[in-house]
């Protein structure tokens, strides 16, 4: 995907350090997260991250309040019976 700029807004926001193309991928993710278009999941495969803490931690870091439900709770517990943790 291409997003075009006009060149003072490019400056601007280059200016920040951030790598652009990262911030972007970061902006999107999370708005479809807030809509509720992208599971915790889906969101940690798009961001590239190896352990759900680390979407956890990138979604704190937004101000997202995390919603941990009984179902969350047994599924989590399932899979560590399997794991034999």
């Amino acid at each position: 995907m291409t997003i075009s700029l006009p060149e003072e807004i490019l400056d601007a926001l280059a200016n920040s350090g951030r790598d652009l193309s990262r911030a972007a991928l970061e902006a999107l993710a999370l708005e479809a997260y807030l809509q509720r278009r992208l599971t915790t999941a889906q969101l940690s495969h798009l961001l590239g991250y190896e352990t759900p803490m680390q979407a956890d931690a990138f979604l704190k870091d937004h101000g997202v309040e995390l919603e941990y439900s009984i179902e969350d709770l047994e599924r989590d517990r399932e899979t560590h019976r399997r794991l034999g943790l």
